[in-house]
């Protein structure tokens, strides 16, 4: 597990049934191995716990993605501009960089693959 029930609760603040809080962590795991796939080791990387509650945080918070609610005179935006079961860069990239990817610029690598190249050797008269 990527983290307890329990820590889940208390960061929300808020009862949660444990089918719920199950859900959002599994939905938060599944998105969390969609970027970083076997590279998640068990216990998790120091960096991914972080990760996984916000992402599981904001699915329980705001499940159906609403940016902004009004009744009457009061109206709420929310701050999070990520909604729902989505990673946002910020996330990919501390997830990245606590399983040991490249990440950001540093990811693009433009030299030729040495294993596609021939082997040549010259041969000059002795």
């Amino acid at each position: 597990m990527l983290f307890l029930l329990s820590e889940l609760r208390a960061l929300l603040g808020t009862p949660i049934s444990d089918e719920r809080a199950q859900l959002a962590h599994d939905l938060a795991e599944d998105a969390i191995r969609g970027e970083v796939g076997i590279r998640l080791t068990d216990p998790p990387q120091r960096g991914v716990k972080a990760v996984a509650l916000a992402v599981a945080a904001r699915i329980l918070t705001n499940p159906s993605g609403v940016r902004s609610e009004q009744a009457g005179g009061m109206m709420i935006t929310y701050a999070d501009a990520q909604t729902g079961v989505t990673l946002s860069e910020d996330e990919r990239r501390r997830l990245r960089r606590a399983v040991g990817m490249a990440a950001g610029a540093g990811m693009l690598d433009i030299a030729p693959d040495d294993t596609a190249m021939p082997c040549v050797t010259v041969w000059r008269p002795v």
